[in-house]
């Protein structure tokens, strides 16, 4: 790849995610055939914050993975099992990393097409539809707890994923990364 090319697409990259450096080298385990057949695909319009997007359904497929998002209408997702620092809640402040996994989201999802995949529930108290979020064969929700934009975020009865988001947040932890180094959040999240 020429250089010019990854120099340009890195200083596009910093200016789409508001100046904020991104780093999402670090991949999950592919997780989509573990699951339930089913799903909705739709393709990301918003990223409201680190973990809320809002998506546009574009196809359905009946199964235990399919929740009742309907083909054509727009919803706010909650990614489920993660946790972001607040960046947009109204009347809190901006809370350390908040604007980091906000851009990392960003970089990760805004404008994609993506399957999403429920849990048990269908939706949270303000009426998010709660979703793993893939990309391909990949967990966005892991892609940024592997990075260190996100922490784990256990909400019974919502935890197929539980294990493998604490493991990937043990490596981050370990690593340094992002909301768990000590140039960020001094590593307390």
């Amino acid at each position: 790849m020429p250089r010019r090319f990854v120099v340009s697409f890195l200083c596009a990259a910093l200016v789409a995610c508001g100046g904020h450096a991104v780093d999402l080298s670090r991949q999950a385990p592919a997780t989509l055939a573990q699951e339930p057949q089913g799903f909705e695909r739709a393709t990301v319009t918003r990223v409201i914050d680190g973990d809320t997007i809002e998506v546009q359904i574009i196809e359905r497929r009946d199964g235990p993975g399919a929740g009742a998002a309907e083909v054509g209408q727009r919803y706010d997702v909650r990614l489920v099992g993660i946790d972001t620092p607040e960046s947009v809640k109204p009347n809190s402040p901006v809370e350390c990393y908040g604007k980091e996994a906000s851009a990392a989201t960003a970089a990760l999802l805004e404008g994609s097409e993506v399957t999403l995949i429920k849990d048990v529930e269908e939706a949270d108290q303000y009426d998010r539809i709660l979703r793993y979020v893939y990309l391909g064969e990949e967990m966005a929700n892991a892609r940024l707890v592997v990075n260190g934009y996100a922490a784990v975020y256990t909400y019974p009865p919502n935890v197929r994923h539980a294990d493998l988001f604490v493991q990937l947040q043990r490596e981050a932890r370990k690593e340094d990364r992002g909301l768990w180094s000590q140039d960020t959040c001094a590593g307390n999240s």
